[in-house]
Parts: C-alpha cells; sequence; structure tokens
C-alpha cells in the first residue's frame, strides 16, 4: 500500500470549507483504491496574520517541502488589502518551489447550464495554461516619493526565454497528451508590449516548428476574450501568461457554468517540490461559514492532485463521482442554480464513490 503525505491549507474564508470537504473524498477515494493518505493541516492565512504580522511562518517551504502535495482552500480577507495574502504565502510558494505551469481545465458538465445558449455537455473541454512565476506577476519595480503628492509606481513585467519556452513547450506536450482537437492557442498582447511579448510569439513560433501534428493559432487577448464567448467549443488548449492566463481561466470558467467548477494545479512538472492543488475561486467572505460555498471546485482539484501522483485510479474515481452527482442534480449549488449545501453536494459525491 502507497503511503501519500499532503498538506492542507484551509487558509480563508470558504476555505475552511472547501477543504474539509475534499479531504473527506479524498479518504473516501482512498478507501476503495488501497491507498494510504496522511494529511497534516496548517493554520497559516489571514488569521495568522492578525496574530504574527504574517501569513504564514519564516520556515513555512521547509515544512511543506515533506509532504508529496499541497492541498490549498483560499487567500484573502477582507480587512487586508488583496496584494498582502497573495504575496505573503501563495505567490512565495509558487515561486519558492518554482511551480511554473498553472493547469486550469474547464469543461462543461451534464446537468450544468452555460450562460451561453446552445452548448451541450462535453461541447466546451478545454484547459489554460498559464505561466506561473513570472511575467506580469514577478512584482518587480518600486515605490518612488513614497506617499507624498509626486508619488511614481513603477512595475516590470518579466518575460525570459527560458519562462517563456519551458511553459508553451509544456503546453504543446498536453494538446498532444489530450488528443482532443490537438489545438493550441497562445495569448499575448505584442501588438502593444513589444518586447516581452514579442519573444513569447518568436518562441512560440519556434517551438511549434518542432510539433507540426498540432494546430495552433495566436491571438491577441481582447480578441481571445472574445472568441471564449464567441466559439468556446473551438478552443482545446490556451497557453498564456501570467495575468493573462489568471483572467481567461475566470472567462473560461463562467462559461462552463461557475466558478464553482473551476479546479486547477500549480505543477513543478520536474517533481523535485511539492506542487500545489486549489480551486480557483477566491476565499468569499460574504458566504463564508454559511454553509453555501461550492466544493466541487476543490474536490476536483484532489482529483487532480491524485493524477499528478501517480493514482489514476483514485482520480478517476473522484472525476467519476462528480459529474455523476452533477448530472443527478444532488450537487447542485446555489452557484449553480441548484439549492444543495456544501455538506449536501460533498454528500452527493460521496455516496457515488461508494
Amino acid at each position: 500500500m502507497r503511503k501519500l503525505s499532503i498538506a492542507l491549507l484551509p487558509g480563508d474564508g470558504i476555505g475552511q470549507e472547501v477543504v474539509p470537504a475534499a479531504r473527506r473524498v479524498l479518504e473516501a477515494a482512498a478507501s476503495t483504491t488501497g491507498l494510504s493518505l496522511h494529511f497534516e493541516a496548517f493554520d497559516w492565512g489571514s488569521d495568522y496574520y492578525f496574530q504574527h504580522g504574517v501569513m504564514m511562518p519564516m520556515d513555512a517551504l521547509d515544512r511543506l517541502r515533506r509532504h508529496d502535495a499541497i492541498l490549498l482552500g483560499a487567500v484573502g480577507h477582507p480587512d487586508i488589502p488583496d496584494h498582502v495574502t497573495l504575496n505573503g504565502m501563495l505567490l512565495p510558494i509558487r515561486r519558492g518551489f518554482d511551480l511554473y505551469v498553472n493547469v486550469r481545465p474547464a469543461f462543461l458538465y451534464q446537468g450544468v447550464a452555460s450562460p451561453l445558449a446552445g452548448y451541450q455537455p462535453g461541447s466546451i473541454d478545454m484547459v489554460v495554461i498559464r505561466e506561473n512565476t513570472e511575467g506580469e506577476y514577478a512584482n518587480v519595480g518600486g515605490f518612488l516619493y513614497h506617499h507624498q503628492p509626486e508619488e511614481v509606481a513603477v512595475q516590470t513585467s518579466l518575460f525570459t526565454r527560458h519562462g517563456c519556452e519551458r511553459i508553451i513547450r509544456y503546453a504543446f506536450d498536453l494538446a498532444r497528451r489530450r488528443n482532443r482537437q490537438r489545438r493550441l492557442a497562445s495569448i499575448t498582447k505584442s501588438n502593444a508590449q513589444g518586447y516581452g511579448m514579442v519573444l513569447w510569439d518568436r518562441i512560440f513560433r519556434q517551438v511549434a516548428a518542432e510539433y507540426p501534428d498540432i494546430e495552433t493559432e495566436s491571438l491577441l487577448v481582447d480578441a481571445a476574450a472574445m472568441n471564449f464567448v464567441r466559439r468556446p467549443s473551438t478552443f482545446d488548449v490556451v497557453v498564456a501568461s501570467n495575468l493573462f492566463g489568471d483572467i481567461l481561466s475566470d472567462l473560461s470558467a463562467v462559461v462552463t457554468g461557475s466558478i464553482g467548477l473551476a479546479p486547477s494545479a500549480n505543477l513543478d512538472p520536474r517533481r523535485q517540490s511539492p506542487s500545489l492543488f486549489e480551486p480557483v475561486h477566491g476565499s468569499a467572505p460574504d458566504i463564508a461559514g454559511k454553509g453555501l460555498a461550492n466544493p466541487l471546485a476543490t474536490i476536483l482539484a484532489a482529483a487532480m492532485m491524485m493524477e499528478h501522483l501517480d493514482q489514476p485510479a483514485a482520480a478517476a474515481s473522484i472525476e467519476s463521482a462528480v459529474r455523476d452527482a452533477l448530472a443527478s442534480g444532488q450537487a447542485l449549488t446555489a452557484d449553480l442554480g441548484g439549492q444543495a449545501t456544501t455538506s449536501a453536494a460533498t454528500d452527493a459525491v460521496l455516496s457515488r464513490l461508494a
């Protein structure tokens, strides 16, 4: 029996509800697939910040490194600026472990209505691959004349040949493995961002020459946003910079029903550090503690975690249970137009795992 150690970071808001739900599902899947899971929960996040002035302790990465993977809930609190919470916890983990691949799938499930007319279950099935450690989120810059009337802020995007090539190559390999449409769309804004994104476009063309079996298109981000709504079924794999991938994956989640169904993986493909799995949604303080949160994005992120940890049976059983629960209507939470509570949606998945 293989033993795996999972670090749990519930974080803030509804993260405190959806991570325990995903843990229950993981334990149930493990019991049916002969897998032993050990969990260690960490109380880091905004409450920790109020007590200690930091989102997580100085040795956080060393403590996380002992685990095979990390499951995160959400980070964010209305009384703490978002740049403090994000740069205090999630981004240091991504950069510290060089989790340079962010995978965000979007699938239109049976039983879920798209806000776009005429799309049937399975007709929208795309994956946004987001560069996860540099680009617009490199946080290079600073203030001059801070908090004075003549204050200046400089924010610099950082694009490296190494960073662009490795994420683009990952996306091409995924398009080949998925073997769906065998299409890859690259998203930039190189008509206005004439250095970093021109470099991205040039590297994309160079790498594309090595994958003649993959059909490609290059889109400006505004055109991509329009086409995610106008023709979402034509997208297979999409590769984009840190900022554009972040924004477009929210849009792909919405056209497939709800951001409450959107999981994501922050991967180290070399497997030198633990990868991190999380829902795309935030901490949603307006509904926190009310039992209204949709746990399915976190549960699907747990399935992605099992796949990454070479446990395909557990991953498949979780995803199948989610599909069946959605199709039955029993797991439709308020964001999906239903009335299921967090616990009811979780129970609907668990009953199908049993």
